[in-house]
């Protein structure tokens, strides 16, 4: 099939048909969704988040939906990178599209492990979920603490060649200052925004909806905040930035593009529409079209602010 040469990017050396990716834990390992969507012509499927070991999740309700969007709870449900490499990876080499790996570790060295385990053939960048608890350190989360998620990324790099993408978490007081430690760290980009921690209550039972009580709260909802932290982190590191969070539309993806994001990642619109991603594609190029726009590129950082 023939793409459009206006959307196609480089993003750390990886070339990407189109700046639309898909994110961790809203489009499975990617193979769910082949007859919706145009693999190839994705940017990349950053797949399931993954784990040394299986995990089989938390108990209890692990979805609610909310006003313009839903809390999860999910934790982090998966075979294990093991699992992974043997059965899935073979399996997912056959749709020739960029495979991100997102990786969850309870400790510095599992991310470091986890990074050799994925230097292999098939697998184009490796991206790291630092929200979730360094259990060394007392419960410290990776993503709130800028000297933990640098030891997270050092950890990383020194044990693949492939890219490295840290995911920041939104629920820091300052993302720039962490966007900039990671940076100065050897991050090779940064992806943004996690999600935001919520919760919902039944007023009947009076008890929390979701079976861990609070959850991480995505969807249209969430993109004001997003779009603000990635129009700050983009102004203030020189490494690519992939903006995710609420994008739902092509609307919604130019303008992460205008706020600085070299590529977009949809999330949770995966779940209202299987083929949002597309849609969102070629609603861009339908944009360049009628701005008369050279490239993908030329929206990149083009907010007159």
């Amino acid at each position: 099939m023939t793409y459009d040469p206006r959307l196609a990017v480089d993003i750390c050396g990886i070339h990407m048909n189109t700046p639309i990716l898909t994110a961790s834990g809203t489009f499975g390992f990617g193979e769910e969704f082949a007859d919706f969507v145009d693999l190839e012509r994705l940017g990349g499927v950053m797949v399931k988040g993954t784990t040394l070991l299986p995990r089989r999740g938390n108990e209890g309700v692990r979805i609610a939906e909310t006003p313009a969007g839903m809390l999860n709870c999910i934790g982090l449900e998966n075979p294990g990178a093991e699992v992974f490499l043997k059965e899935t990876l073979p399996r997912l080499k056959k749709y020739n599209m960029n495979v991100i790996v997102n990786i969850s570790g309870s400790t510095t060295e599992d991310y470091g492990t986890l990074a050799e385990m994925l230097d292999v053939d098939g697998v184009a960048a490796i991206e790291l979920n630092v929200s979730c608890p360094n259990v060394k350190e007392g419960g410290i989360v990776f993503g709130t603490d800028p000297a933990a998620a640098s030891a997270v990324v050092r950890a990383a790099k020194a044990h693949t060649k492939k890219p490295v993408i840290l995911k920041l978490s939104p629920n820091v007081t300052d993302i720039v200052m962490m966007a900039k430690a990671v940076e100065e760290a050897g991050a090779d980009a940064v992806s943004l925004i996690n999600t935001l921690m919520g919760m919902a209550i039944d007023i009947r039972t009076k008890k929390p909806v979701l079976g861990n009580i609070t959850g991480g709260l995505s969807g249209p909802c969430v993109k004001p905040v997003a779009l603000r932290m990635v129009w700050q982190v983009a102004k203030a590191v020189k490494i690519p930035v992939l903006g995710m969070g609420g994008i739902s539309t092509a609307e919604d993806a130019i303008e992460f593009l205008l706020a600085g994001a070299s590529a977009v990642v949809v999330g949770t619109a995966n779940f209202v529409n299987p083929s949002a991603s597309m849609k969102i594609a070629d609603g861009i190029a339908a944009y360049l079209d009628e701005q008369k726009i050279a490239h993908v590129n030329d929206l990149v950082g083009a907010l007159q602010a």
